[in-house]
């Protein structure tokens, strides 16, 4: 369904805008993975950009006080963008049916994981190497 949608959008704009869809399609999976999630989590989650945000944030109120007396009224403010970022975290529930999607969801990622840093020789091989040497 992802890729209707994508292959939609790219033969609709690639004539118009080509380094935005080059872009689009460069990260493609980035930009959908929040749909591996359960529904009721998408909307908190739908941006990897927090931290741009709270960045974001942290400039917009240092313009409105252009003067700080040193480095820890700019850390209590950060602290502060940090702590309201978490609270909507915590006002999810989640059911046991968005917790099984989610345990899914983590052995699927930590066996992606696994194959993509799988060592590139067998271990096997390696020992019988070592044993050769």
């Amino acid at each position: 369904m992802a890729e209707l949608v994508r292959d939609e959008l790219v033969a609709k704009y690639e004539a118009e805008y080509p380094s935005a869809v080059e872009c689009f399609l460069d990260d493609f999976d980035a930009c959908i993975a929040y749909l591996k999630c359960p529904p009721h989590h998408r909307r908190v989650i739908r941006t990897t950009n927090l931290l741009e945000r709270l960045f974001r944030e942290e400039r917009r109120r240092t313009r409105a006080v252009s003067t700080f007396f040193g480095e820890k009224p700019v850390l209590k403010l950060m602290f502060a963008a940090l702590i309201r970022a978490a609270e909507r975290w915590n006002g999810i529930q989640i059911n046991d049916i968005e917790r099984e999607q989610l345990k899914r969801l983590q052995r699927r990622l930590v066996e992606q994981h696994r194959q993509d840093c799988a060592p590139v020789v067998e271990l096997a091989s390696k020992s019988l190497t070592a044993e050769e040497a």
